[in-house]
């Protein structure tokens, strides 16, 4: 049976149980310094009255709060059940908070997508496309990061300099900041590439490194 503890009047106001009265009602004493850190020797303990008592579920309440709020409406255009099935109706309208997510970088100041004017609507479509590629991207690179590092059991450092498995790769990206490709006597080098940064490069594949002269 569950138990209720309080010592506000306001916690006994329940809308979908109530007290049993009938049942075991204790109230239980004890004393509590008040303020910070550890007291005084002369200091004396605040009395704090504990009552503990059981509560019992109204069954007819809750059924009717469960009705009222265990349903909602989805509605959609696709008609066609061979297309979209009603069984994928909310799987699908689910699924759209990963990709709203994704977009969040819109509204990000570092990105300055509020300084960004176009005059034609060719040219908002083409920054829509080129916004959309970039997004699939670091959507795989997203995806992709956390895979090799469990396939490896390893992990990489975070903001606070503490290991993690699931790092953002915005985190990532931010790790790669101020790396340049420095070009003296037709030779090729990459500038301020620590030991950190290839060993997070070593999560990404070949294909990737290629990009840092690292194979």
């Amino acid at each position: 049976m569950p138990k209720i503890h309080s010592t506000q009047p306001n916690y006994l106001r329940l809308s979908c149980h109530f007290i049993n009265l009938h049942g075991n009602i204790e109230v239980i004493e004890y004393g509590q310094h008040r303020g910070r850190g550890r007291p005084r020797k002369d200091s004396q303990p605040t009395l704090i009255s504990h009552i503990q008592a059981e509560i019992v579920p109204k069954e007819t309440a809750i059924t009717i709060a469960t009705e009222e709020a265990g349903r909602f409406i989805l509605a959609t255009n696709i008609v066609d059940a061979e297309k979209l099935s009603n069984e994928d109706v909310l799987p699908e309208y689910k699924a759209q908070q990963s990709t709203e997510r994704g977009f969040r970088f819109l509204k990000d100041p570092l990105f300055f997508t509020s300084t960004v004017f176009l005059n034609s609507r060719k040219r908002v479509a083409t920054l829509a496309m080129v916004m959309g590629l970039c997004l699939l991207v670091y959507t795989l690179g997203q995806r992709a990061l956390p895979q090799s590092l469990k396939r490896g059991s390893q992990t990489i450092q975070n903001q606070l300099g503490k290991p993690t498995a699931t790092p953002t790769l915005r985190w990532v990206f931010q790790c790669f900041m101020s790396i340049h490709l420095l070009t003296l006597a037709s030779l090729k080098q990459i500038s301020n590439l620590s030991e950190q940064r290839c060993w997070i490069l070593q999560f990404f594949g070949a294909v990737c490194r290629k990009y840092y002269l690292l194979c």
